[in-house]
């Protein structure tokens, strides 16, 4: 007999791939911590090997879940679509969406494309800014929705798409002077990363300096790898010509939100564009 691909047991692991933990995947897709295990025991039958290793924190995809993972994005996305197609949705509507710079390229290039050409009749409008700004611009009634980084909250009223653990990093070849002001490339306000920068060196008693101050990530990015200051970025950005300064103090790990206006009409667009960006959004 030959074996199928469960779309329910795929949608489990898909969550779990991204989120990297049984209990907040289990929150996503409305299951219990022990329905995710046999979720992906039943798929690994099917696959016939491990796809995750786990530990105490979190799990890593195997080489067979990496497969599985690409090759299995598409099927998703193509099923959902006809889902909506047999549905008879004559989706149309406009929404304002907000990103930070730093997700902004991911977004706009490798998941809203597909989404305008499925959904013509969505007026979609894009802008930009720090995650805190673009909380406030969801919470006057600013953005339809917005990708928010902030630190764990546990906040019920925002969808979780995934935990980052951000790190301090350098050029390859950056090295601290000892009793000098650490340089660094800070985020412009108000960003979560800039506040985890100076509350976290502040407790430590680090001192420190401003090398760049930009909304830019890729003026921060630039600053970082040729060597000028240190910042903070996610785990999974660090990039070959930066190093992770350990012996800097840990900055706790932040939750990328999805977060919508309080009291808005959360109408079909807006949550299709939703459920599209928690299915295809990657660190």
């Amino acid at each position: 007999m030959i074996p199928i691909l469960d779309i329910e047991l795929l949608r489990t692991f898909h969550a779990v791939a991204r989120l990297g933990r049984f209990r907040i995947a289990a929150e996503y897709v409305h299951k219990s911590p022990a329905a995710v295990s046999v979720h992906i025991q039943r798929l690994e039958a099917v696959a016939g090997g491990r796809l995750l290793e786990r530990d105490n924190q979190s799990v890593t995809l195997t080489a067979l879940g990496e497969r599985l993972l690409s090759s299995t994005t598409a099927l998703l996305q193509s099923h959902d679509r006809v889902v909506e197609e047999l549905h008879g949705t004559a989706l149309a509507g406009r929404v304002v969406f907000g990103i930070p710079d730093e997700y902004a390229a991911h977004v706009i290039c490798d998941i809203l494309p597909a989404f305008t050409s499925t959904w013509p009749n969505v007026v979609l409008e894009v802008k930009t800014a720090p995650s805190f700004e673009l909380r406030e611009q969801v919470e006057q009634g600013k953005l339809d929705l917005a990708l928010v980084v902030q630190p764990m909250s546990g906040r019920t009223s925002a969808l979780l798409i995934t935990v980052t653990t951000p790190v301090w990093v350098g050029s390859t070849i950056f090295a601290a002077q000892e009793g000098e002001p650490l340089p660094l490339a800070l985020y412009a306000e108000p960003c979560p990363y800039r506040a985890a920068m100076t509350d976290t060196l502040g407790r430590a008693g680090r001192r420190w300096r401003i090398v760049l101050d930009s909304a830019s990530s890729q003026a921060i990015k630039a600053c970082v790898e040729s060597g000028l200051g240190v910042t903070l970025v996610d785990r999974a950005r660090v990039s070959q010509r930066m190093k992770v300064l350990s012996d800097l103090p840990t900055v706790g790990d932040h939750e990328v939100v999805l977060m919508h206006a309080r009291g808005g009409q959360v109408h079909e667009a807006i949550d299709l564009l939703s459920r599209t960006i928690l299915e295809n959004f990657r660190l």
